[in-house]
């Protein structure tokens, strides 16, 4: 039995790729979703996992057809949580019974932005009725947990258009919302098109940051990791389990897995994939040997991210002391010698206070 608390399950299949995106996934393809559904269950049945949480992400997992998205559905091992990825423009009644007859309990809707032009400018294919509907056809099936995946820093945005976001998704009263800074990897054709207006908006990042958790926290939602807000009980359990530095297992093309000490990334080929996994062969992949020290710099590093103190142990002599002294002075961070945790200050910088006090 592999010793995984959390399960991830990529669907890489996507109608199309959108300029920023830099995740592992394929476009067309359809006569193979079939055999790649059938690949991963039998990747999955080696594995012999028992986890907490299951996430199925991609991709577009909500892509499949709907007998196929049943199938894989039903090959799942049974979770506490079981979160689906789904784009807004793929809901349809069938597809909403199928996830919640699966077992879905928890759905991860990517809105994006309720601007029209602002999804035009993000390659999105949803407009923002489509996500209303989705909502309530997702409801209308049953579905009580849902997330809205959101960004700020979209060329164009104005700070006007974030209010009116944050207005319209609070309008449909999720239970949690993942507001994500957007970052356009360099060379990718989204920065040649977008360039000049990502370093305008660049210099907005932090003041639009501050309006999300201000006005999230006002409706009710506690900003309990960098990005993510949820109203009490909600929190995303998967990904607290990475926060906090539980093993994991990943399955699919590009999946990553962390166990003990070794870290296992499948290599991102659907077709070496296949034919490994119904060859009799594990995927291909990239492993890395990781130190004790390696695994609890993560710990912290991630740790931070969260609303709540975070116990050193025995990590003490990978931070540095000065700084830790010195943020603490300037009321970034409170150390009371067994645990550390960010000021709401700290928080809206988290990764530099990190990266400062670790040596």
């Amino acid at each position: 039995m592999t010793a995984a608390r959390h399960l991830y399950v990529h669907v890489p299949f996507c109608g199309h790729r959108c300029g920023y995106c830099d995740f592992v996934t394929v476009t067309g393809n359809e006569r193979l979703h079939g055999r790649y559904v059938d690949a991963l269950l039998v990747e999955l049945g080696r594995a012999h996992v028992d986890p907490d949480t299951v996430f199925v992400g991609g991709g577009t997992p909500s892509l499949l057809a709907d007998e196929l998205l049943a199938r894989l559905l039903a090959g799942l091992p049974a979770a506490g949580e079981l979160t689906v990825e789904c784009n807004p423009e793929t809901i349809t009644p069938a597809k909403a019974r199928v996830l919640v007859e699966g077992g879905a309990n928890r759905v991860s809707l990517g809105a994006q932005s309720f601007r029209p032009r602002l999804l035009e400018v993000l390659d999105r294919r949803a407009d923002p009725a489509s996500v209303r509907e989705a909502v309530s056809t997702l409801r209308r099936a049953g579905l009580q947990n849902l997330n809205l995946d959101l960004m700020f820093g979209v060329p164009g945005q104005t700070a006007d258009d974030l209010r009116r976001d944050l207005e319209d998704a609070l309008s449909l009263e999720p239970e949690h919302i993942s507001y994500y800074e957007l970052e356009a990897k360099p060379g990718t054709r989204f920065t040649h098109a977008h360039g000049a207006e990502l370093a305008r908006q660049a210099e907005a990042m932090e003041e639009y940051y501050e309006v999300v958790v201000e006005t999230l926290r006002g409706a009710g939602f506690r900003w309990y990791e960098t990005a993510n807000f949820c109203r009490p009980g909600h929190p995303a359990e998967h990904n607290l389990g990475y926060w906090l530095g539980h093993d994991y297992l990943g399955i699919g093309i590009g999946a990553v897995s962390t166990l003990g000490l070794e870290r296992r990334r499948n290599l991102p080929s659907l077709p070496r994939y296949l034919s490994a996994v119904e060859g009799g062969a594990r995927p291909p992949a990239a492993v890395e040997l990781l130190t004790a020290d390696e695994r609890a710099l993560e710990r912290l590093m991630l740790g931070l991210r969260l609303d709540r103190p975070l116990p050193v142990n025995g990590a003490r002599p990978l931070l540095d002391p000065a700084a830790v002294e010195r943020l603490s002075r300037e009321g970034m961070l409170v150390d009371d010698g067994e645990a550390l945790e960010l000021s709401d200050r700290g928080r809206f910088l988290a990764d530099e206070v990190a990266a400062t006090i670790l040596r």
